[in-house]
């Protein structure tokens, strides 16, 4: 390992001194390195933010940009490994978005007019096909407010279908 402190050490009088110094340079290299602009300076700004967090410490270092550029460089490649990961997961056979039902368009339209608490209640009890308890239950509602919301629901799809 590299022995990060040296007698020969770059001496900043204070961070400021040290970031106008080095920032671009680190950004530039991560540039080079990572073949991304924007993940290059996100990862730069993390590794200056981090020596500032630590410039007690990272001042006294033998090559504290160094120490940036490889704080940097680990940032951005755990949050690429992090990125695919989930793209991976998105995009996998068990984690395929199932087909969306065939609705007729007008009842698919009435459907979206509804508000998030009745729209809830008539995909679940009819779409899934679910008991008024099972709806309750995994809305955290009472099965009475399941009923009032689907009666609403019912009768604003009424109207609506009626209107088209």
């Amino acid at each position: 390992m590299v022995n990060e402190e040296s007698i020969d050490a770059p001496q900043f009088a204070s961070f400021s001194e040290f970031y106008s110094a080095h920032s671009r340079p680190v950004f530039e290299a991560l540039a080079l390195t990572l073949r991304d602009e924007e993940l290059a300076r996100d990862a730069a700004a993390e590794g200056m933010a981090r020596a500032l967090q630590r410039w007690s410490d990272v001042s006294t270092y033998g090559n504290p940009a160094g120490w940036v550029y490889r704080v940097g460089l680990n940032w951005a490649t755990s949050r690429v490994r992090k990125f695919r990961r989930e793209v991976s997961r998105e995009v996998s056979p068990e984690h395929a978005a199932p087909p969306t039902p065939e609705i007729h368009p007008g009842l698919e339209a009435a459907i979206a007019e509804l508000p998030v608490e009745q729209r809830a209640v008539v995909v679940l009890r009819y779409h899934l096909d679910w008991s008024e308890a099972s709806t309750a239950e995994a809305l955290q509602i009472a099965p009475g407010t399941v009923k009032s919301r689907l009666s609403r629901a019912l009768s604003r799809l009424a109207v609506a279908l009626d209107e088209r």
